[in-house]
């Protein structure tokens, strides 16, 4: 397993802010576990890093911060 957080430098939805928005795994299948850090959070389930930042990259505006 590798952990990360997302890191968002621009939040283009105003939603979840700037900085360091949500922690997450990948798992040795690719498949990754991911939990928001808001007021209402919430764990979702990507079936790969290209789903995850189709979703949640914004072009660009959020990046993945490998931990190990």
């Amino acid at each position: 397993m590798r952990t990360f957080h997302l890191e968002r430098l621009v939040d283009i939805s105003g939603v979840s802010g700037v900085g360091r928005v949500a922690d997450g795994v990948m798992f040795g299948d690719g498949k990754i576990a991911l939990h928001w850090e808001s007021e209402h959070s919430s764990i979702n389930i990507y079936s790969s890093v290209d789903d995850l930042l189709c979703v949640h990259g914004h072009e660009g505006s959020t990046k993945i911060v490998w931990d190990n």
